[in-house]
């Protein structure tokens, strides 16, 4: 962990989510008092002042948070949770979420998430990295990361995400797509039970498909950017989480725009796998409540 980093033990997190009404901030922050939760900070949002939908973030601190979580949880669905239609998670921050990252050849977002992750900058369990090319095992075991190349191409596509799905299906709480360049079926989607997370080379949707920078370049872009996004069964139009660019003009050429739009892809994904691990994100229908 980075040093003067916080002590998380007993440190709890809330995300929720309903129909706005008048009395949810109480309701909610009452039943964590009557719990001997000490509110440490909380974020909410109303999609409009009235009618809308309502998003809340909660840190707390409980002792022996561990211990009575189980009926902490049953206690809020049956107390509040019931009364408003609530869906809620409650999480422990001294739990990382364990992750499973996809990448194909391109090293940068991979390498970048493993040497933050080790410097305690990305707090998460990294338990594998999947490829469909052998070419990075050798960056990747420094790092004393599991690598499993699987296979991927368009004959053998069926039986590699079976493989996957059966490595990743009730192991993981997030995949990270880093440069992964397949497209996972909605079968794959659908089984592996957890949320994923791309990086895209672009604003979405612009420059759709191969060569991005070229296309770039042959339209003059004056600014480079990079999307991270939940994975849908929609290519590339799912949530975004987070968008970033930097300002190119007519002196760079196509490598100069993959450079620097390698920088901003490493940027924007570290920061949306940063902030699902905190737990600051809740999706509302296509779009990301980011507190």
């Amino acid at each position: 962990m980075i040093p003067g980093a916080p002590a998380k033990a007993d440190v709890g997190r809330l995300l929720l989510h309903c129909a706005d009404r008048p009395g949810l901030v109480a309701a909610v922050s009452a039943f964590l008092a009557r719990a001997g939760a000490n509110i440490v900070s909380l974020d909410q949002h109303s999609t409009q002042y009235s009618g809308g939908k309502f998003m809340q973030r909660t840190i707390f601190h409980l002792p022996e948070l561990s211990t009575v979580r189980a009926a902490l949880e049953r206690d809020f669905a049956e107390q509040v949770a019931s009364q408003f239609d609530m869906d809620f998670a409650f999480t422990e921050a001294a739990q990382p979420k364990r992750v499973a990252i996809m990448a194909s050849t391109a090293d940068h977002c991979l390498l970048d998430l493993l040497w933050r992750n080790r410097r305690g900058e990305l707090d998460m369990s990294v338990v594998m990295v999947i490829s469909n090319h052998p070419h990075l095992a050798d960056q990747v075991r420094p790092f004393g990361i599991p690598f499993v190349h699987v296979p991927a191409t368009k004959d053998l596509r069926a039986q590699a995400e079976q493989h996957q799905l059966e490595m990743l299906r009730g192991n993981i709480d997030l995949v990270v797509l880093a440069r992964y360049m397949q497209i996972l079926s909605p079968h794959f989607l659908a089984e592996v039970g957890c949320p994923l997370i791309n990086i895209h080379h672009s604003f979405l949707p612009s420059f759709v498909g191969a060569a991005p920078y070229r296309q770039a370049k042959d339209r003059g872009v004056k600014l480079v950017g990079a999307t991270a996004h939940y994975v849908t069964e929609t290519l590339d139009e799912g949530p975004i989480i987070e968008q970033d660019v930097v300002r190119v003009d007519h002196r760079h050429d196509v490598g100069d725009l993959t450079r620097l739009g390698a920088d901003v892809e490493r940027a924007v994904l570290s920061r949306a796998v940063l902030w699902h691990c905190q737990d600051r994100i809740i999706r509302h229908g296509n779009q990301t409540i980011v507190f």
